[in-house]
């Protein structure tokens, strides 16, 4: 029996019959996943944002048209299946320009929304942190403003009261500069917020834990895994975006070397670039980390086009040149008759050669071998003995010599303690102005 309280939507695709058309719409890579995967992942969204879909309808036309993307009789029949169907909502798998939003809100019964919109909604409804809110309300304002235009009459009104009184500006220009306004300060936010976690950054790499960061297409089990390395509690969810803000929690390698791990937000295709941007506070950890694991869900048939879209996003903020280590999750949901192996083949391609290691964060399957390439893939840490000549009043030095060196001898003289450790070279930089030879 369909639930009253959710949202009744129609998913509306549009397939281009011109390959060069693909490339050049607004979704361009949408070439990687045909419309039917892509409208399946609309309906996996919708669903996350609490939508009971009804129905998919998809257009093939051979260029988006201008004023409705999908032409006037597509729209024509779209209006009598929301009629029929009493739908709330319309959720379009592209997203929209403001002339089309305009015409398509005129020409249908209800809401219309776009695949940006939709995944902002579910930001919005996942995060749960002040910054996190921050980051959603600016996404959302920042898309938002190239919108205002063109609204109707409504948008023109004139101010009123002391100080708005001769020509004034229409309300059009007073919503702008709100919204302007609005943006600047959620930016100063969260601008204070980056430069906090700026100095929790240099405070964690004050002690010589090296940082190594999650990340994959969302829903590939990266807080499962984070999780079964760290032994946390994060929330493991099966929905899309579970996790928006980013946890951080020490473990230990095969090596006893202790190191960070951090899981972010996952990723999707044409994430939109107003949540790039808001999320760069957060997406700093992973542009930080000197090391990445790249979680990949390997029973998906749509594996290898979700290690590329990941790739771009990766490109897109700088760290595409940190180190990886492709992690082939969820091997325990692989289909009947598929092999790991084969699995591993099917997702590693005949593309660049690439470290990857098959696991399942949910069994503990292929833990102990991920571990071992986590060690072999980080830096070494070469151990040399050194004479160190640290002031008493500086505890703080002296205790990360006995947690993280091995001290062989000590004298105390004066103010002054000298000690004599096997230091590990990440220890001896941070202590470069202590030592003595």
């Amino acid at each position: 029996m369909p639930d009253e309280n959710r949202e009744r939507a129609i998913l509306v695709g549009l397939e281009l019959k011109s390959r060069s058309q693909r490339r050049a719409g607004p979704s361009p890579d949408a070439e990687d996943l045909d419309t039917e995967e892509s409208l399946q992942e609309l309906r996996v969204l919708a669903e996350g944002a609490g939508a009971e879909v009804l129905e998919e309808m998809v257009q093939a036309r051979d260029a988006p048209e201008a004023a409705t993307l999908i032409g006037s009789g597509k729209v024509e029949e779209l209006r009598s299946r929301t009629e029929a169907l009493a739908a709330d909502v319309v959720i379009f798998d592209r997203d929209l320009t403001p002339t089309q939003t305009r015409n398509l809100d005129g020409a249908l019964p209800c809401r219309v929304i776009d695949r940006t919109q939709l995944i902002l909604d579910i930001f919005a409804r996942r995060a749960r942190t002040r910054e996190g809110q921050l980051q959603v309300e600016l996404a959302q304002l920042n898309y938002l403003l190239p919108r205002l235009t063109g609204r109707g009459t409504e948008m023109s009104r004139l101010g009123g009261g002391i100080g708005t009184r001769g020509p004034g500006e229409t309300q059009l220009e007073t919503d702008r500069r709100r919204i302007a306004i609005r943006i600047k300060k959620i930016e100063d936010e969260l601008e204070s917020v980056r430069s906090g976690r700026s100095v929790q950054r240099r405070q964690r790499q004050a002690v010589p834990l090296a940082t190594i960061s999650l990340v994959g297409y969302t829903n590939a089990g990266k807080s499962t895994l984070f999780n079964r390395l760290t032994g946390s509690a994060v929330l493991a969810d099966a929905r899309m975006f579970a996790t928006l803000d980013p946890t951080v929690r020490q473990f230990t390698l095969p090596s006893n070397r202790r190191v960070l791990l951090s899981d972010t937000v996952g990723f999707i295709r044409n994430l939109p670039t107003t949540l790039v941007r808001a999320f760069r506070a957060t997406l700093e950890e992973v542009i930080e980390a000197e090391l990445l694991l790249h979680v990949v869900d390997v029973a998906s048939p749509q594996a290898p086009a979700y290690v590329e879209h990941v790739g771009a996003v990766l490109k897109e903020i700088g760290a595409e040149s940190t180190p990886q280590i492709l992690v082939l999750n969820k091997t325990d949901m692989l289909p009947e008759g598929e092999s790991t192996e084969a699995a591993v083949a099917r997702v590693i391609g005949a593309g660049p050669a690439r470290t990857a290691v098959a696991v399942s964060g949910r069994t503990g399957r292929g833990i102990p071998e991920l571990l071992d390439e986590i060690d072999r893939m980080l830096p070494t840490d070469p151990v040399s003995r050194v004479v160190f000549r640290i002031p008493h009043e500086d505890g703080g030095a002296i205790h990360m010599l006995h947690e993280y060196a091995r001290v062989m001898e000590r004298r105390d003289e004066g103010e002054y303690s000298e000690i004599v450790a096997e230091t590990p070279e990440s220890v001896q930089r941070r202590l470069a102005r202590f030592r003595v030879q």
